[in-house]
C-alpha cells in the first residue's frame, strides 16, 4: 500500500499537530449583533439589530428570518422598524416556545448567527401613488404583539401625509406596548383593553363599531394580532362596508416557501403566507382554516418549551 504525502505530519508531526489544535478555542462570531434589548412586557422583548443591507431594502410589511446560532432554529419575525441610515432593524418577540426564549435570553452585545431578509412582500399601500394615497384615511387595529409591525406602517405613511387612526387593544394595561412610539405617528390613538384598566372597556371590533358611528370616515383598515382578533375585526369592517388587510405572519414557520406550515385558503386558492404574503384582502381568507393550522404544532411546541424550562432549572 502507497502512502500518501503529509506534508503537515512530516514537518510538525501527528502528536504536535494535535496539541496545537487542542489548545484552540472556538471563537463565536456574530455577524448580526444586538445593539439594544428592552423588555415591554415580562414575555415581550423588543430588541435592535445591526444588519445594514437588510435596513437599506426594507418596506413596511415586510419579516425577516433570525437564526439564534448554529444549532438554533431559523424563526421568521416581522420587522418593527428600520433605519438605513444607522443600518438598523428592530424586532419584537413574544416568549411563547423555547425558540422564542432562547432570542430573549440574549443581551446587547451577544448577536444572532444569521439574518435573512427583507422577505414577504411590502405592504400595498407603498405601490400606490402619493396622491392617491393622500385622500385616504387608514384605520390601524392592533392586538398584542401584533402592535409592533403596525408601527412601521403607521409611521410610513405618517411621514408622507395620509391620515392614520390606530386602535391598540390587549386583555389588560400591563400588556399594552408601543403607546409612546405610536402616539406620534398617527392622527389619532384610541386605547383599548379587556378589563378597561386603560380606555375603552371592550373589545377593539367594539371600539371600531364606535369610531364609525361618531363620524370617522375611514377608507381601509388594517388589522395585525390575534387570528381570532382579526377574524371578527374583517367581520366588523365587512359589516360596516370597510375594505380590510390582514397580516398572517403568525401562520410562518419556514419563512421561504418550502415547508408548507403556512398554506391557507384567500378567495378559494392555496397561498403561503410567507411568499404570497404576508397579508391578504380579510374578506377572502379562510379564517377557520387558518386557525387550525396555527394550532397543528402547540403539542411539539408545548414538549420543547418544558424540554428548554427542564434544562435551565438545572443550569
Amino acid at each position: 500500500m502507497t502512502n500518501i504525502y503529509n506534508p503537515f505530519q512530516k514537518t510538525f508531526g501527528i502528536e504536535r499537530k494535535n496539541r496545537i489544535f487542542a489548545r484552540l478555542k472556538p471563537i463565536h462570531v456574530f455577524m448580526y449583533p444586538i445593539l439594544k434589548k428592552e423588555m415591554l412586557t415580562p414575555t415581550i422583548c423588543r430588541m435592535e439589530v445591526e444588519a445594514p443591507r437588510l435596513a437599506r431594502a426594507a418596506a413596511p410589511g415586510q419579516f425577516l428570518i433570525v437564526l439564534p446560532d448554529e444549532k438554533g432554529e431559523r424563526i421568521p419575525l416581522t420587522i418593527s422598524d428600520y433605519d438605513a441610515a444607522r443600518g438598523t432593524v428592530t424586532i419584537v418577540t413574544q416568549k411563547i416556545g423555547a425558540s422564542s426564549a432562547d432570542i430573549i435570553a440574549k443581551e446587547p452585545g451577544d448577536g444572532f448567527r444569521d439574518v435573512v431578509g427583507p422577505l414577504g412582500l411590502p405592504s400595498d399601500f407603498v405601490n400606490i401613488p402619493l396622491e392617491e394615497l393622500r385622500k385616504q384615511h387608514y384605520i390601524f387595529i392592533a392586538g398584542g404583539v401584533g402592535t409592533a409591525p403596525v408601527y412601521p406602517q403607521a409611521k410610513w405613511l405618517h411621514e408622507r401625509g395620509v391620515k392614520v387612526d390606530v386602535i391598540i387593544g390587549a386583555k389588560t394595561k400591563d400588556l399594552l406596548i408601543y403607546k409612546e412610539e405610536m402616539a406620534s405617528v398617527c392622527d389619532a390613538l384610541h386605547i383599548c383593553t379587556d378589563d378597561g384598566s386603560e380606555g375603552f372597556h371592550g373589545m377593539v371590533t367594539a371600539l371600531l363599531e364606535k369610531l364609525v358611528a361618531e363620524g370617522r370616515n375611514y377608507t381601509q383598515a388594517v388589522a395585525i394580532g390575534p387570528m381570532i382578533m382579526m377574524k371578527f375585526t374583517t367581520l366588523t369592517c365587512k359589516k360596516l362596508g370597510l375594505p380590510c388587510i390582514v397580516s398572517l405572519n403568525t401562520l410562518m414557520v419556514d419563512g421561504t416557501g418550502m415547508c408548507g406550515a403556512c398554506r391557507v385558503t384567500v378567495g378559494g386558492k392555496t397561498r403561503f403566507a410567507c411568499v404570497d404574503g404576508p397579508e391578504f384582502d380579510g374578506y377572502e381568507v379562510d379564517f377557520d382554516e387558518a386557525m387550525r393550522r396555527q394550532r397543528q404544532y402547540m403539542t411539539e411546541e408545548k414538549e420543547a418549551m418544558e424540554h428548554h424550562e427542564c434544562k435551565i432549572g438545572r443550569a
